[in-house]
């Protein structure tokens, strides 16, 4: 599904030359769900970007479900973006004034293929749950419900790929589980999830946990591995205990 070599990703800043990517290369398999980890500047969130093709590579190659996304026009990234990319932010990203069932309507108004919008927009919300809320707006709504609007514009024009960045960052330890058990059940049904996040716990519900520090890739391994090597470790006895044996 997703293929990157050597991407490189600088940015100028006056006559400094910040690298923010340094030679980053990964393969991401259709219906994987993968955690994107690092402290702030280690370049997971420009690679985020480059994924959800809202930022291009200085070099390197991306191609997307066979597509060579890094030489694409704006125009041709936009359509990428629209049609396989389903994005939910930390912050939801909703219009204010705008009911929750025109908030998932709005993906559909520029895919020139949708049909039936309102019947899809109106299904996408029953399908994270807020069949009952079409019609409120944000305001009228919780944190967790806010941003299950979001997964469900995310969904709206059936994407490969559903990108999240720190979708649970807003929400208390209860809202987040319930919005990771959507994601789990997106992946459930083939979906390519990929996020980001600082939370140890939210990392474990992925398959893969990969770690960027200072523009590389330093761990990249999946996550039963580490669960079962903390299972053993945990098994262990204390220092104390062999002492006093």
């Amino acid at each position: 599904m997703i293929s990157v070599r050597d991407l490189q990703k600088t940015y100028h800043m006056g006559d400094i030359a910040v690298r923010a990517l340094k030679g980053v290369a990964l393969e991401i398999g259709a219906g994987e769900f993968v955690a994107i980890m690092g402290p702030s500047g280690s370049g997971k969130s420009t690679f985020m970007n480059i994924l959800g093709c809202l930022d291009k590579p200085t070099s390197g190659e991306y191609i997307l479900d066979g597509f060579q996304v890094s030489g694409m026009s704006d125009d041709e990234l936009a359509a990428i973006r629209n049609r396989r990319i389903g994005f939910v932010f930390q912050t939801f990203n909703l219009i204010p004034r705008r009911p929750a069932i025109k908030q998932v309507m709005l993906p559909m108004m520029y895919n020139p293929a949708a049909r039936e919008v309102e019947a899809c927009a109106v299904a996408a919300l029953e399908r994270v749950g807020l069949g009952a809320r079409i019609h409120h707006r944000p305001n009228e709504l919780s944190g967790g419900q806010q941003q299950r609007v979001a997964i469900a514009r995310a969904l709206v024009n059936n994407p490969a790929i559903i990108l999240g960045d720190e979708p649970t960052g807003n929400l208390d330890t209860r809202t987040s589980e319930e919005i990771m058990a959507i994601f789990q059940e997106l992946h459930a049904e083939g979906k390519t999830i990929i996020i980001v996040t600082h939370e140890e716990d939210i990392a474990r519900h992925a398959q893969r946990i990969i770690r960027f520090k200072d523009g590389h890739i330093i761990v990249d391994e999946p996550v039963a591995a580490r669960v079962a090597a903390r299972e053993v470790l945990a098994k262990l006895p204390a220092e104390d205990e062999e002492e006093d044996a």
